[in-house]
């Protein structure tokens, strides 16, 4: 399916919506922080925006199901037999949510056929959206009067590497692909960051590659992921095929963003990573 246009302004509202809901609680002085079976966080805010965004998504596609990080069972279960799904991360960067840096965002993604189609992310504290996926193209909107601009990843590299890594999840693997890019580049510039807003700095061309070479949810990355394709940037597992939704796990395999389509990026992840 192809959304309209009207459809695309209310997806963008509805995670703006849950923004101003994860707003409301992150002002507050009692975010409910309790942990999950993976001993993950969950806060009221988390709660929250899953309950603004799955009233929202089921008024605008009452026909599309929905999985979300906070779905029951049932819907982790029932998503094997849907060809088409929105899946949703109502909070990504919890853990940036408990220390108060900014860094973490409202996703919202249309898959179909296992591949994300559209995308929107949202950074509440930062009121910048992110939205964008193949046969739409990619674009930014910020502020409070909604500027909004057309994005596109780095077409091609030019003097040092600008590398985005894992601000609280950036490991050993991460840290060998840096120095092997070093050894063939020189020294890059590494800027580390929250969320899915790593994906996000490739898509505006602000940095040539982040290497996720750590475990995430496919609920994690499929928003910004459709946003990257839409800018012209690819995601692939580090062999070079790109990801793909609705495996029976719903854990990612270890995955590289990147602009820049020329050179083999794989060949700078360490053989631990492969």
């Amino acid at each position: 399916m192809k959304l309209e246009d009207c459809q695309l302004e209310r997806l963008e509202a509805i995670a703006r919506e849950a923004g101003a809901g994860i707003l409301s609680v992150y002002e507050s002085d009692d975010f409910d922080v309790v942990s999950k079976g993976d001993g993950s966080p969950l806060t009221k805010a988390d709660r929250l925006a899953h309950d603004l965004i799955v009233a929202g998504l089921q008024e605008l596609t009452p026909t599309i199901p929905i999985v979300s990080e906070e779905s029951g069972i049932e819907e982790m279960e029932a998503r094997f037999g849907w060809d088409t799904f929105w899946l949703v991360d109502p909070l990504d960067g919890t853990k940036e949510f408990i220390k108060r840096n900014g860094e973490f965002t409202v996703n919202i993604a249309l898959v179909q056929q296992g591949q994300p189609v559209f995308g929107v992310v949202y950074a509440p504290v930062l009121n910048c959206c992110f939205c964008g996926g193949p046969g739409y193209g990619a674009w930014r909107v910020d502020g409070e009067d909604f500027t909004r601009q057309e994005i596109a990843v780095a077409s091609r590299i030019q003097g040092a590497m600008t590398v985005v890594a894992s601000r609280s999840h950036r490991g050993e693997a991460v840290d060998a692909f840096i120095g092997n890019l070093k050894n063939r580049f020189g020294e890059p510039n590494v800027r580390s960051m929250g969320s899915s807003l790593k994906l996000c700095l490739v898509a505006t061309g602000e940095a040539d590659v982040y290497p996720r070479l750590g475990p995430t949810c496919e609920w994690d990355t499929a928003a910004a992921h459709a946003v990257v394709l839409g800018a012209g940037g690819q995601v692939t597992d580090v062999s070079g095929q790109p990801l793909v939704y609705n495996k029976p796990d719903i854990l990612n395999p270890w995955f590289l963003v990147f602009g820049a389509s020329s050179g083999d990026w794989g060949e700078f992840v360490p053989s631990s990573a492969e």
